[in-house]
C-alpha cells in the first residue's frame, strides 16, 4: 500500500491489456495473489482511456491487439508527461531482435516472453513499483 496523490493509502495499481481473455486471467489472478488491485483491458485504445482514468502504478502490455498494439499504446504513454513514468512490462509473443529493440528504444522496463513463468512476471511487477506500494 502506498500513499500517494490519489488521495489516501490505496493497493498499488496493476493494468493488465491483452486481447486474449485466457491470459489476462492468468495475469490478473497471480497479481491478486500478491495483493494488488488489478484491471484489465483488451486493446490499447481501451487500456488508453483506462490509464487516463485510473492512472495504474504499472502496465502489463501485449505488443499485438486489435485497434491499438502495444508499441504505439508505449509510444503514446511517454509522449505524455502524466504518464511517462509509468512503467510498462510487454509481455507478447514477440520476441525477434527486433522487437526487444523497439522496446528498448520506446523506453519499456522489462520485456516477457510468451509462454512465460508466472513468477518471473510477478517478480518484475513488483520490482517496478514505486517504492512503499504493494
Amino acid at each position: 500500500m502506498t500513499d500517494d496523490d490519489r488521495g489516501g493509502w490505496v493497493t498499488a495499481r496493476v493494468l493488465v491489456v491483452d486481447d486474449s481473455a485466457v491470459i489476462r486471467q492468468l495475469i490478473t489472478v497471480n497479481l491478486e495473489l500478491e495483493g494488488l488491485e488489478v484491471e484489465q483491458c483488451d486493446d490499447g485504445v481501451e487500456a488508453l482511456d483506462r490509464i487516463g482514468t485510473w492512472r495504474p502504478d504499472v502496465v502489463t502490455l501485449d505488443v499485438m491487439m486489435p485497434r491499438l498494439g502495444g508499441f504505439e499504446v508505449v509510444e503514446r504513454l511517454r509522449s505524455d508527461p502524466v504518464t511517462a513514468a509509468i512503467p510498462v512490462v510487454m509481455v507478447t509473443g514477440r520476441a525477434a531482435a527486433a522487437d526487444l529493440a523497439r522496446g528498448d528504444e520506446l523506453g519499456v522496463e522489462a520485456y516477457l516472453v510468451k509462454p512465460f513463468e508466472p513468477t518471473e512476471l510477478v517478480a518484475t511487477v513488483l520490482r517496478l513499483l514505486p517504492d512503499g506500494a504493494s
